[in-house]
């Protein structure tokens, strides 16, 4: 008996309820720490049903507010950008300064004889940083991020990661033709990792995989594969970020959608946002180890994070074959569009489901139903 129906996958309907029930109610990535550093920086980052943008005010606090202007609800900022001293509504000029406060309404005095301008600054959301990244929540009193992620915390690879750089070449954006619980589901799925990525991600021992639910996350580790083991500082892409002797990789998905590619060598973030019931995007931003540009050039193209591209494995020369590309990336979407594509199907009917390598599969499919069906 499946766990989610197949509308689940296809119908607004879900998707909707997904939005409001899970991602509205959930920390939402917002993007690194250093992305925001000076004051008038900010960031917005759609939560479900909520836009929300992070600001740096004068005093150098970051502050998190809805995108919402009090007069008539039109979003103040775009994605990314400098206010410099103040936040403008493009509508009708009602100005904020950077800490919220209503500062200016144009012809108040005659428009708005009686506008109490302390009752309408921004409404306020939460921020936290955690693991070197920003993230918000639509509640003004969420909370520490601990109360969220601390469970898992002791699960994740040993990675400092504030002391790692972005590397240029690793930003990556996708846009997937599926569900993103079929994303997500492929993310925390062990049974294909040694069948699809037979080539691709050959230089992990695939049969020595430590996986499982704390609280809502799922934690992953597994080795390397002795072979690429025995001289693990030739073998890596990157300088290591890890002492030689925890080489691996750490791969959780944190709940709702927030892969972590965390190896020997790198440190990938995997940030799934839900499009529409059939499209996702994904985006990729990768950090390694602060070194200078000889140190990467003379090291493999191969990156061994998990979903950052290509690796040396079963390429045949065909580049328009994802299934010959020695691109993992590439075979997973492959895959993921195909069994949307799927569901279509009348004849379609979910099949049985393997005892340990599928089991947060349906761990997630469990938590999904819970949240949407009635909350955690």
């Amino acid at each position: 008996m499946p766990i989610l129906a197949v509308d689940a996958y296809t119908s607004q309907e879900w998707f909707d309820r997904e939005q409001e029930r899970i991602f509205s109610r959930t920390w939402a990535l917002a993007g690194f720490a250093e992305d925001i550093g000076e004051p008038g920086q900010y960031r917005s980052v759609q939560a479900g049903l909520n836009n929300i943008f992070i600001v740096m005010g004068r005093d150098r606090r970051l502050r998190a507010f809805h995108n919402i202007c009090r007069h008539r609800g039109t979003q103040l900022l775009r994605a990314v950008g400098n206010t410099q001293r103040a936040i403008v509504c493009p509508y009708h000029d009602w100005t904020n300064d950077l800490e919220g406060n209503l500062v200016s309404v144009p012809n108040r005095e005659s428009e708005f004889p009686d506008l109490d301008m302390a009752c309408l600054g921004l409404r306020q959301a939460s921020v936290d940083r955690w693991r070197g990244m920003l993230w918000v929540h639509p509640d003004a009193d969420a909370g520490s991020i601990m109360d969220w992620f601390g469970e898992v915390e002791p699960h994740l690879g040993p990675h400092h990661v504030d002391g790692l750089v972005e590397y240029d070449k690793g930003r990556t954006e996708h846009v997937i033709a599926a569900n993103w619980k079929i994303v997500v589901e492929n993310y925390i799925d062990g049974y294909h990792l040694g069948h699809l990525h037979s080539g691709t991600l050959a230089m992990y021992d695939h049969s020595r995989i430590e996986s499982g639910f704390v609280g809502p996350h799922f934690a992953f580790w597994e080795p390397l594969a002795p072979e690429y083991a025995e001289n693990v500082e030739r073998n890596a892409p990157y300088p290591l970020v890890v002492p030689a002797d925890r080489a691996g990789a750490w791969v959780p998905m944190l709940f709702p959608g927030i892969g972590l590619g965390e190896t020997e060598s790198s440190w990938s973030l995997f940030h799934v946002t839900p499009l529409a019931p059939d499209r996702t995007r994904v985006v990729i931003r990768t950090k390694v180890a602060a070194a200078s540009s000889w140190a990467f050039t003379r090291q493999s193209i191969r990156s061994s994070g998990f979903w950052s591209g290509r690796v040396s494995g079963k390429y045949s020369g065909d580049s328009s074959d994802p299934m010959a590309s020695g691109d993992f990336m590439a075979e997973d979407i492959y895959a993921c569009e195909q069994q949307q594509r799927s569901l279509q199907s009348p004849y379609f009917r979910h099949g049985p489901s393997s005892v340990s390598g599928e089991a947060g599969v349906r761990r997630h499919q469990e938590l999904v139903r819970e949240w949407v069906e009635g909350g955690p």
